[in-house]
């Protein structure tokens, strides 16, 4: 297994904890690269000096810059449910345009984008009643996406707010959407210009994911946020904004096609959906209704869906995010056989999945998708403790694929790690 700093046995490249200082430092969410398309600079935020805002390092030379100007805290977003309403920084606004090295974010009620240069420029501002969530950059650079939701989604009172490190609203928020008949919209706009290229409301949505097809700026990959019924199929959907159609990804099929093969199921889990770099397929993973976990692939063109059951002891929560070359890498359902767990606390923040977040491991992944197989390659131990979104390890490759980064929290602070992803150990799985 490879090893090359600390417990972690993962090189750690940012870290809030010394004897000045104490803050947290993390990757930019997983629907986009924290690295520059020449892997020279790692874009991450930061919580250094008492905000958060982005921070760009040079990982040839170590030098650091704070690309943002916020001293409000943490904006109220999807995910960041205690941050404070039009104020600060959203957490869950940050994509990058890794060709341009352009950052786009929100902060209080203004969308921004801002580069190396030290200029901050608004493109926008968001309307009034509504809430954001992760935001998308279209390959070419020249399209952001901006997911809102009506604001009532989240408008709890003290008997309504959650506790814990999230403070999730105790009501079901999907069911009331549905009940109340909340829309979300699909705000595209120029990031030159700022204007807002189109709005496609979606009705009965709660929608927190947003990504541009890779080579067609026109289709835009969307997500359902925890279904409250139906999680199997309401999860991914397809908008084709040039036709204007919009079609689901994952449908229902309860026959069994052959040994080891599960049926798909409305009620199954499905989750944290992505494309592949050509385009041509759909990454996702979840668990099955009353059966193990699983990582699968759709592709739009032919409508074939292939799905691999992991192990049953495979049952700790993780993600899946892919190379430019196929290959996965995963924070969560591996271990090793007759390995006896550490007893963790479980995450604050849990959600519909039925999985526990108590994974250990950062794992290269090789699929077989015609056979039905994965190789699990364990290249160290992450030991994050899952407290809150932000020390999920949300592992990604480099664009060469030879480094993967990731959070972790074992201690008191998020910090941002990498190991290398070249001449692991491996081990079936």
């Amino acid at each position: 297994m490879g090893q090359e700093q600390g417990s972690l046995n993962g090189y750690m490249l940012v870290g809030g904890w010394g004897d000045r200082e104490i803050y947290n430092t993390q990757l930019l969410y997983f629907t986009c690269s924290s690295l520059s398309r020449d892997d020279r600079r790692l874009y991450m935020i930061t919580d250094r000096g008492g905000s958060p805002n982005v921070m760009a390092k040079d990982l040839f030379t170590g030098e650091e810059r704070i690309l943002t100007d916020n001293g409000k805290g943490v904006l109220k977003s999807y995910v960041y449910f205690d941050g404070a309403f039009n104020q600060g920084l959203g957490k869950a606004s940050v994509c990058l345009d890794d060709r341009k090295n352009v950052i786009y974010y929100i902060q209080d009620d203004k969308i921004c984008a801002a580069g190396l240069d030290g200029d901050i420029r608004v493109l926008s501002s968001v309307p009034d009643g509504r809430m954001t969530a992760f935001t998308h950059v279209s390959s070419d650079g020249k399209r952001l996406c901006v997911p809102m939701t009506d604001g009532r989604c989240l408008d709890f009172d003290p008997e309504t707010e959650g506790s814990g490190l999230d403070k999730r609203p105790v009501y079901n928020i999907d069911e009331r959407i549905q009940k109340e008949s909340l829309n979300s919209y699909l705000c595209v706009y120029d990031t030159e210009t700022g204007e807002l290229l189109f709005e496609k409301t979606i009705p009965g949505c709660w929608i927190t994911h947003v990504q541009f097809h890779p080579l067609n700026p026109e289709v835009i990959m969307y997500n359902h946020e925890w279904p409250c019924r139906d999680c199997g199929i309401r999860r991914i959907w397809i908008y084709d904004h040039e036709r204007d159609e919009i079609c689901r990804v994952r449908s229902e099929n309860l026959q069994i096609t052959g040994k080891g093969v599960w049926p798909r199921r409305r009620e199954d889990w499905v989750c944290h959906e992505m494309w592949s770099d050509d385009g041509r397929f759909i990454i996702y993973h979840g668990g099955y209704k009353d059966g193990p976990a699983m990582v699968g692939r759709y592709e739009p063109a032919s409508g074939r869906y292939q799905e691999i059951a992991l192990p049953e002891d495979y049952n700790a929560y993780g993600h899946f995010t892919m190379d430019h070359e196929g290959n996965l890498v995963c924070d969560g359902y591996f271990k090793y056989p007759q390995e006896i767990k550490k007893v963790r606390e479980n995450s604050t923040d849990n959600g519909p999945d039925p999985h526990k977040k108590d994974g250990e491991y950062i794992c290269k992944v090789i699929p077989d998708w015609e056979q039905g197989r994965l190789t699990w390659i364990p290249l160290c131990r992450h030991e994050s403790d899952w407290l809150g979104q932000d020390a999920h390890p949300h592992p990604i490759y480099s664009h060469r694929g030879d480094r993967i980064f990731y959070n972790s929290r074992s201690g008191k602070t998020v910090n941002v790690y990498s190991v290398s992803a070249r001449t692991p150990q491996q081990s079936g799985g």
